[in-house]
This record gives structure tokens, C-alpha cells and sequence, in this order.
């Protein structure tokens, strides 16, 4: 049976993507964010590799992921550093707290795991509502350059006493409602013997620039700055780079 972000794949999240691993993204977040006082929402928070650097810094974050074992490991990561942030599961198109955020932050493209255009559109009109007057959104997504059906990858992770391998191999691209759809295998062996495995059904959306732009302005969004790999305000040059949009709320006080 498909699962998804279950135990092993959020294991093998937590040893690619570890506390202290910079693409750039936490230093960008870091500085962009430096200027918030109130409450930073991060959704999709994983295993905590922007959260935790975030909160070291003396911001005020929370989050919340709709994988538990993503949010034991961390709750884990966070109690190692000392730290005990608000983290509850939800998803992002339906999350409801009783409380406004003067940011709101998806790094690293998780926004794209949303590969519905309709639960997509759902996600950012929540965000808005959850945000403070001149609140802000910061966040990644990435081009798909390479739409290759049966591409496959594998990676491996040695560890103490058992070895992790992840088989990953595209079985469908939608080219209509624009997303790909990719199977994960997860192995664990020990001492020579398969001793777990998981499947994970896992797809990714993708967006055009200009087309995301349009999309956060109809929402109500305003004041969009777009930056390639963490270089504020450079505009993408090439399909490998990773796009951040940041927009404001701007909203309008009711007398």
C-alpha cells in the first residue's frame, strides 16, 4: 500500500536534508525575515532544517506538517536544540487557527506537493486570510525542465548497522493539469536482508513564473518580488534555478 512521508521515507528526509544544510534558503529566509516581530508560520515544516535556524535567530515560528512521523522527528530535531515551538498537523489548504501571522513561509518548493490545482488555489486564499494586514508570503517553487516518463533514480545512505536505498521512478506527467507522478521505493536492509520497505505515491505540480504571479495577484496579493536561487530580486535566467516569490497582503482596514 502507498504511503506517504510514513516512517522511513521521513527518516531518509531527515538524513538528506539535516539541521545545519543550506541550499542558501536559510540564510535568505533568515534576512528577509528579520525585520517580523509577530508570528512566522511555516507549512510543510518536515523535519524542522528551516524552522530550527529560524528560532535560533530569535524569530517566532510554528508549524505544522500533515505527516505525524515527519512532525516526531521534528519535535525530536527541536527538543535536541533546546527549543519548543508550536508544531500541530494540518494541511495547507484547510489548516484553521484562531490567530493572524505577519509571515507565512514554504521553502524548498513543498508548495508543489499540492499537485490539485484546486487545493493549490485553496492553500494560498487560506494563507491570505491567515495573515496579518501587510502580512507576507514567502515562498519556492521550481521548474520541471526534464518530463521524461520511467526516468529512474536511486540514492543510497550507509548507516551503523543498516543500509537505506530509494528507487525513484516517473510514471506519469499530466501535461494538461501540469504534474508529474512519481513512485518511491524505500528499503532497509540489515545484515544483507530486506528488513522494511515502503511505497510512496508521490506527486509534484509545476507552475509557470508569470503564470504563479497572475495566480497570487487574482488572490489579492500585491507588491511580488521574484528572486532566483536566494538572490533577491534577480529574475529566473535558466530552468534550473530556484524561484521565491515574496508578496504582501496590503489589506485594507475596515472603518
Amino acid at each position: 500500500m502507498f504511503g506517504y512521508y510514513n516512517k522511513l521515507s521521513s527518516k531518509v528526509y531527515n538524513l538528506d536534508k539535516y539541521i545545519g544544510l543550506s541550499f542558501g534558503d536559510v540564510e535568505f529566509y533568515r534576512d528577509r525575515l528579520s525585520s517580523c516581530k509577530g508570528d512566522i508560520l511555516e507549512p510543510g515544516v518536515g523535519t524542522g532544517r528551516i524552522l530550527i535556524p529560524l528560532l535560533e535567530s530569535g524569530l517566532k515560528v510554528e508549524g505544522f506538517d500533515l505527516s505525524e512521523d515527519m512532525l516526531d522527528i521534528c519535535r525530536h530535531n527541536c527538543k535536541n536544540k533546546g527549543l519548543n515551538p508550536s508544531l500541530f498537523k494540518g494541511h495547507m489548504e484547510s489548516f484553521l487557527v484562531d490567530k493572524k501571522y505577519e509571515a507565512i513561509i514554504i521553502p524548498t518548493g513543498t508548495f508543489l506537493l499540492l499537485h490539485k490545482r484546486s487545493d493549490s488555489i485553496d492553500a494560498l486564499k487560506n494563507f491570505y486570510n491567515h495573515l496579518t494586514t501587510d502580512g507576507k508570503l514567502i515562498l519556492d517553487i521550481f521548474l520541471q525542465p526534464n518530463l521524461t516518463v520511467d526516468n529512474t533514480t536511486t540514492k543510497t545512505w550507509e548507516l551503523e548497522d543498516h543500509i537505506i536505498t530509494l528507487e525513484s521512478k516517473v510514471v506519469d506527467v499530466d501535461v494538461i493539469n501540469q504534474y508529474t507522478l512519481s513512485h518511491h521505493r524505500y528499503e532497509k536492509w540489515t545484515n544483507g536482508e530486506l528488513s522494511k520497505t515502503e511505497l510512496e505515491r508521490f506527486p509534484l505540480r509545476w507552475y509557470g513564473i508569470e503564470e504563479f504571479k497572475l495566480i497570487l495577484e487574482k488572490i489579492g496579493f500585491k507588491d511580488i518580488i521574484i528572486s532566483a536561487d536566494y538572490n533577491y530580486g534577480e529574475y529566473p535566467t535558466k530552468a534550473s534555478q530556484m524561484v521565491t516569490f515574496e508578496a504582501t497582503t496590503n489589506k485594507q482596514e475596515r472603518v
